[in-house]
């Protein structure tokens, strides 16, 4: 079985080859493609078709990423606030934004807390809550 490397600040970002290597530059060639058409048989119906399919493929893909990460940053933001809870019986502070909560996931409990007061009271930024960690809770199942 394969395992993977101790997650970190250098190596935590998630690249999802399939839609942005392929998927994505396959639609905006299609367009691309699309357009030409257009042009070239001056507006025919077919190729007017050709193009609202094109638009369609590129707006699918991009609408399949966005969903993905809105669902992921409510789910991130459920688990990160019971994990306060679970510590201090409190829930998260409300200035804390969806941001900072998303960096904090990735501290191990004997920082969490303190990172999390951190971030409210120096209004820190995302990167900067990341880079304090130096325990880091690795983050494998994030799309």
């Amino acid at each position: 079985m394969k395992t993977s490397p101790p997650q970190n600040y250098q190596n935590h970002k998630k690249i999802t080859p399939l839609q942005q290597y392929i998927l994505m530059p396959l639609a905006l060639v299609i367009l691309i493609l699309a357009i030409v058409n257009i042009i070239l048989s001056k507006g025919s119906l077919p190729s007017f078709l050709f193009l609202l399919t094109s638009i369609g493929i590129l707006i699918l893909g991009m609408l399949v990423r966005i969903y993905a990460l809105k669902l992921q940053d409510r789910i991130i933001w459920n688990e990160v606030n019971f994990r306060h809870i679970q510590l201090t019986g409190e829930p998260l502070d409300a200035k804390l934004e969806l941001g900072q909560v998303i960096a904090l996931r990735f501290a191990e409990d004997d920082e969490f807390l303190a990172l999390c007061q951190r971030a409210v009271g120096e209004g820190m930024a995302p990167d900067a809550i990341k880079r304090q960690i130096t325990r880091w809770r690795a983050d494998h199942w994030r799309v």
